[in-house]
């Protein structure tokens, strides 16, 4: 990877606000700096929003919203595919981009690219598909009329760990109901989406239907927003109580909201499971972005009879690891986002060693420049170990053993979370009942990584509120109406 390719991509990303389709600096001129967490290097400076940005963001949300709603949905949704079929085109630029920005391995990113273009393509056919129901009474005294309208503008915030697919997970099916946006990248890793947004204005998006701020103080340009009732939508990916906050926020204004929150993901090995299978899951679902995955697997709960192999092969998988920048070659650990993240694990490992668990490997952080962390694993792990209750966000591997079924479940289940569980075991039986059983919004069965555009993504009690992805994606940013008119053949 060349440094000169590095800079001209860096040079092309837009550095200001895109508000009513022009780009600007900020209202009051600040500035903030994009790091690459591998080095500690800036690599581009960028327009740093304040309150009045937001509002005039949310003003031209609202000012295109009438027309865009009007818009027929087959103009919304050519208009998505043909933002999808640029996304290929550039496909190793946005790829480039993320790993510069986020630090997450190059073959990876280009999996987000593949990952975050589908929802623009499964979007663009969803468009067409919000239909509604005609049909009598059961009086027979009038017939139902039953229709979906656009929710109206939408707050969108999202998160620093996946830059191109949280943001389209949002955008792609707001702009399919018919809903203008606000988005707000996170400070850390904002570049991707400046830069998808420029690829939005190329396939002929509307002023004003998309418009983006990116800032330092998120709070304070935020609230005005969530606090005007011109907003009717919020949809929020990010810690829990940060959600929880936004919620009593926006309860104000009872506006309907979508909320992708925390995890505590369980990865449940049997005694029957196909170890070669169940390893490389793990691997799957812990290592992909480092660790820094709300569906990461944070607490592998093995039966005790195979404890002691899953743990040996996981460890010699980790042993191969190569941690590094993630444009170099063969790198497949990454950097962090920042020192908090290298502090987190840091403590939660300590802890756990501490408590009594055993350290197989890993277990430092990296020497030099950028916050790296090395790939760790752990077993034994006692329960009162913090490890076991916080979502780790980083790559550390923690295992507990069991004895039977009910104990799986009662570990599994133990935790505020209810994002995503892993269940390996050849038995059907078992594994209808694990569909049963744990408590979470989505499952793996024998499988590592669920995440899928067609699939509805969400989770159970503190992991948030509602669905993106799938059928049910594209109704989130949708409100019902219901007409009863009198019987025509009366």
């Amino acid at each position: 990877m060349t440094e000169d390719r590095e800079t001209t991509l860096l040079d092309s990303v837009p550095d200001g606000l895109f508000i009513g389709g022009e780009w600007r600096p900020a209202a009051e001129g600040g500035t903030l700096r994009v790091f690459d967490p591998a080095t500690g290097n800036v690599v581009k400076t960028i327009a740093d929003a304040r309150p009045a940005d937001g509002m005039a963001a949310l003003d031209a949300a609202v000012e295109a919203s009438a027309s865009w709603a009007a818009t027929p949905a087959r103009e919304r949704g050519e208009i998505l595919r043909r933002t999808f079929d640029l996304l290929q085109e550039r496909k190793e630029d946005f790829a480039l981009l993320m790993t510069i920005e986020m630090g997450k391995p190059l073959a990876e990113a280009r999996g987000e690219v593949a990952y975050g273009g589908e929802f623009l393509r499964w979007f663009s056919e969803e468009a067409v598909r919000a239909g509604g129901r005609y049909g009598a009474n059961p009086e027979g005294t009038g017939r139902m009329i039953v229709t979906q309208h656009p929710v109206g503008p939408c707050f969108l915030i999202t998160p620093w760990n996946f830059p191109l697919a949280m943001a389209t997970r949002k955008i792609a099916p707001a702009l399919a109901a018919g809903c203008t946006v606000v988005i707000k990248p996170p400070e850390l890793t904002p570049l991707t989406t400046l830069l998808f947004v420029k690829l939005l204005e190329e396939a002929g998006l509307p002023k004003g239907v998309v418009n983006v701020f990116t800032t330092s103080t998120s709070s304070a340009v935020s609230a005005p927003i969530i606090a005007d009732p011109r907003l009717r939508k919020l949809s929020f990916t990010g810690s829990t109580p940060v959600g929880v906050r936004l919620l009593e926020q926006a309860a104000k204004g009872v506006l309907r909201t979508s909320m992708e929150l925390g995890g505590n993901a369980p990865f449940v090995v049997f005694d029957d499971a196909d170890l070669d299978k169940a390893v490389d899951g793990a691997i799957a679902a812990k290592f992909r972005n480092i660790g820094q995955a709300c569906t990461a697997a944070n607490r592998f709960i093995v039966h005790r009879s195979v404890v002691d192999e899953f743990a040996r092969r996981v460890t010699e998988r980790v042993a191969g690891f190569t941690m590094g920048r993630g444009t170099e070659e063969g790198v497949t650990i990454g950097p962090l986002i920042d020192e908090k993240a290298v502090a987190k694990a840091e403590e939660l490992v300590g802890d756990a060693v501490s408590r009594g668990a055993t350290l197989r490997i890993g277990g430092q952080r990296g020497e030099g420049a950028g916050t790296f962390y090395e790939a760790t694993v752990i077993s034994d792990v006692q329960p009162g170990s913090a490890i076991l209750n916080e979502e780790i966000f980083g790559p550390v591997l923690a295992i507990i053993p069991f004895d039977d079924e009910d104990e799986a479940v009662r570990i599994a289940n133990d935790t505020e979370y209810g994002l995503v569980s892993y269940v390996y075991t050849e038995s059907l039986s078992r594994g209808q009942r694990m569909i049963e059983r744990l408590a979470t919004g989505m499952m793996g069965l024998n499988v590592g990584v669920v995440s899928n555009a067609a699939a509805p993504f969400g989770g159970w009690k503190m992991s948030g509120l509602g669905r993106e992805g799938g059928a049910e994606g594209i109704h989130e940013y949708l409100q019902t109406k219901y007409t009863l008119t009198a019987n025509p053949f009366a």
